[in-house]
């Protein structure tokens, strides 16, 4: 049975994250509901990260098996014509190995998260991006959030619904740069909490007013206490950007 790779880009505003939920509509259900229309086949979509709700996606990955061989391309092309008018593309279907596992097999995710920092109300920026009107100090939230790289109990960082096993992650890279009004929070990790980021740009939030120093950030972080987080900045502004995979 061949298996495929899809590389999808989706507005999260519609949707109540990307895992199948039993009274609320998702990406995952979308795409498998796509597939039955396209192809008259009821498939699993596996994904490599489960977004939440009102978080976007421009290379989420996942995973189909289906039953009848198709070339990429026709996987592609029909998913998109069945997805509409759905805020949903496959970028990319690539016909891979039936080992291949959309999430398992991932080493690396990155995500950006963009604050448009302006007292002007957003137009073209709404719902893509968190607006904050009180300027904030990028180059003090860049250097504040080195303290979060390597490998820590983000428990302070993690959201109490949060089923991992562990709140311990690596954190590999994250970059706070400003061009104009626009502020990005770009993260790399092999994985995530559940709102890891979002709590983590919050927090780095407090530091670009100036109402957190850099210490009270480490001393969140050491506290290892929900309670301690800054905030959980919306959804908005998050954005799964890319998934990595060993190379062949």
């Amino acid at each position: 049975m061949p298996r495929y790779k899809l590389t999808i880009e989706y507005d999260g505003r519609p949707f109540a994250g990307w895992q199948r939920q039993d009274n609320a509509p998702s990406v995952q259900q979308t795409l498998e509901q796509a597939f039955l229309r396209f192809c008259g086949e009821t498939v699993t979509v596996h994904g490599a990260g489960r977004t939440d709700s009102g978080v976007h996606a421009a290379g989420q990955v996942a995973h189909v098996t289906l039953a009848k061989a198709r070339r990429p391309f026709q996987v592609s092309e029909g998913m998109n014509a069945h997805l509409r008018p759905h805020p949903i593309a496959v970028l990319k279907a690539e016909e891979v190995s039936d080992a291949f596992e959309a999430r398992f097999d991932a080493i690396k995710r990155h995500y950006v998260y963009r604050i448009i920092n302006r007292r002007a109300p957003l137009t073209l920026e709404r719902g893509q991006a968190w607006q904050v009107k009180k300027r904030l100090d990028a180059e003090a939230m860049h250097e504040a959030a080195q303290l979060l790289v390597g490998r820590h109990d983000f428990s302070t960082f993690r959201d109490s619904q949060c089923q991992a096993n562990s709140p311990l992650r690596t954190l590999d890279h994250i970059t706070v740069t400003r061009t104009g009004d626009e502020i990005r929070v770009e993260v790399s990790a092999l994985s995530f909490l559940h709102r890891q980021v979002r709590s983590m740009v919050g927090s780095l939030e407090h530091v670009g007013s100036g109402k957190w120093t850099a210490q009270d950030l480490a001393n969140a972080l050491a506290a290892k206490d929900r309670a301690r987080c800054g905030m959980v900045a919306p959804p908005d502004g998050l954005c799964l950007t890319q998934v990595d995979y060993p190379t062949e």
